[in-house]
């Protein structure tokens, strides 16, 4: 008898637009996958009020048996062998040949070659059995493309026309400038960096907090799907994206220990390393930094759905999420001609970092505006989600329709900004070089920082911030509103290139006050656009 089989809603694929077929790969080889289940009970976050516990969550709103019973049933019919299975992630990791992977979900596997290599690939929607498809929300690694890309850019003086305000900075001077609470470190807080490739030396680290006179924070490498922390050599490579968030986060928030999860650049890596920081009940990361990213267009609806729901856990179990918006301005790097948006930040359950450039004297900002270099000097994400709607909590932010014919109305991005533009950057160490990068990278990692000096200072976990940030502590943003990312200007308020602005570190710390009388009521969860 055959097989039934339902279409994977969302899971529709197509080869990158660069690549081109090279062939078929080996079918006896094993790959692995890891399919994400429903949850066992709807999260409606306007029904908490504060952080459940991990092993609550699990119990909770994890996997339910039943559905984890089916699949493993459906692994044992198709010649799949469980490798793990966690409640609270609510994923099932099943191996077995590519020939097995193909029967068992009703696709074709591809090797495709692109422009940053050869690639195992699909086009086309899944198809498992009926009787697992309407528990199963997501299935990733069988396409192993590369997925995201760094949000940092390292300044040279070739590009574009050096002004005279061009200069460079430590962390902890950008700090001043922000006005950080300067009588807490993040101590007792483990901040979470999410690596899709490079590494660091702890040479690099002693020697750069070294110089600064800072002692050197607990860094610990956390490997995900196999990921390692392996430094390429050379301060061009991903290498200068960890370094940048390690030394950001080390000279900001020094107390905090940081814990650097390395997975491999897929949508099954990424989406791996940043569901595993958020449930890590090992070293319970308050704040979780991600500083890579893509053009919501390169995502299935499948992957936008599922991140986003671990964003929505992070929200539930008290856990921040700091994202930088792009670099590439209001395209997202995208040549199409319309505006974009970058992924992960577009999430409406995490806090989207633009950028902006600064100006300083005497150790105090005298200006700041959007960060714009130009074609070749970068520019900061921001815009209207094509795919997430308009939040509760921008209800009064005055977000623009997109730019695009469309028109829609959705999620605005950024939330807020800080220094990002490469020729006022951040001085840091890399591969045994001092360089300057700058780069909403930068922003992620800095807000992140922030977050753990406050989460220390008031005694217990901001959590989903974006609410009260649009909310109480609207006026502890510094209001960027000259300049332009392409699509859309800077303006009072608001806006889709530099959100509610810059922070005030201090400002912001006195407006939420202690957990005990903050407001975290949560607004409900929004739901995806159109797919």
């Amino acid at each position: 008898m055959a097989t039934q089989r339902m279409l994977l809603p969302g899971s529709e694929r197509a080869p990158r637009a660069d690549a081109r077929p090279a062939g078929v790969p080996n079918l006896t080889d094993i790959i692995d996958v890891t399919v994400v289940l429903r949850r066992r009970t709807p999260l409606d976050l306007s029904q908490q009020d504060t952080p459940i516990a991990r092993d609550a969550f699990a119990a909770r709103y994890g996997a339910a048996p039943d559905d984890v019973q089916r699949i493993e049933a459906f692994a044992q019919a198709f010649d799949l062998t469980v490798v793990s299975v966690d409640q609270g992630r609510r994923t099932i990791v099943l191996a077995g040949t590519i020939a097995a992977m193909n029967e068992a979900f009703g696709t074709t596997l591809q090797l495709y070659h692109g422009v940053h290599g050869q690639y195992r690939g699909r086009s086309g929607p899944l198809y498992p059995p009926a009787d697992v498809a309407e528990v199963i929300v997501g299935v990733f690694g069988l396409d192993n493309r590369p997925q995201a890309q760094v949000r940092c850019r390292r300044h040279r003086c070739i590009v574009g026309a050096a002004q005279a305000s061009d200069t460079s900075y430590t962390p902890p001077q950008v700090a001043t400038f922000y006005q950080f609470p300067t009588t807490v470190t993040g101590a007792g807080q483990t901040v979470a960096i999410i690596e899709l490739g490079g590494g660091y030396k702890t040479a690099d680290l002693r020697a750069y907090f070294g110089a600064l006179g800072i002692k050197a924070p607990s860094v610990t490498a956390v490997s995900v799907d196999g990921g390692k922390n392996a430094p390429e050599g050379d301060p061009n490579s991903a290498d200068g994206e960890v370094l940048l968030d390690i030394e950001v986060v080390g000279a900001i928030a020094s107390g905090a220990r940081i814990a650097v999860y390395f997975a491999p650049n897929t949508d099954q890596g990424f989406l791996d390393a940043i569901s595993t920081a958020i449930h890590d009940a090992v070293r319970k990361p308050s704040v979780v930094s991600i500083s890579w990213g893509g053009p919501e267009s390169s995502w299935t609806p499948q992957a936008l759905t599922t991140y986003d729901q671990a964003f929505q856990d992070a929200a539930a179990l008290g856990v921040t999420v700091c994202c930088a918006s792009g670099d590439s301005g209001s395209s997202d790097g995208v040549t199409d001609g319309h505006a974009h948006v970058d992924f992960p930040a577009s999430s409406p359950h995490v806090l989207a970092c633009g950028g902006t450039r600064v100006e300083s004297s005497a150790g105090a900002l005298t200006a700041e505006v959007v960060w714009n270099g130009g074609l070749n000097g970068g520019a900061t994400g921001g815009g209207v989600s094509d795919v997430f709607g308009l939040p509760d909590y921008q209800a009064s932010a005055k977000v623009p329709v997109s730019a695009n014919p469309t028109h829609a109305k959705g999620r605005g991005v950024p939330d807020v900004a800080g220094d990002a533009d490469p020729a006022t950057g951040y001085q840091v160490r890399v591969d045994g070089h001092d360089v300057v990068y700058g780069g909403t990278s930068a922003v992620a990692p800095l807000w992140a920082a922030l977050i753990a000096m406050i989460n220390q200072a008031r005694g217990g976990p901001l959590g989903y911030l974006n609410p009260t940030l649009y909310g109480a502590a609207a006026h502890a943003c510094r209001d960027i509103t000259s300049g332009t990312n392409g699509a859309y200007r800077a303006g009072a308020g608001w806006d889709p290139c530099t959100g509610l602005g810059s922070p005030n570190g201090a400002a912001l710390l006195k407006a939420i006050g202690k957990p005990s009388t903050a407001s975290t009521k949560r607004p409900s969860n929004k739901t995806p656009l159109h797919h």
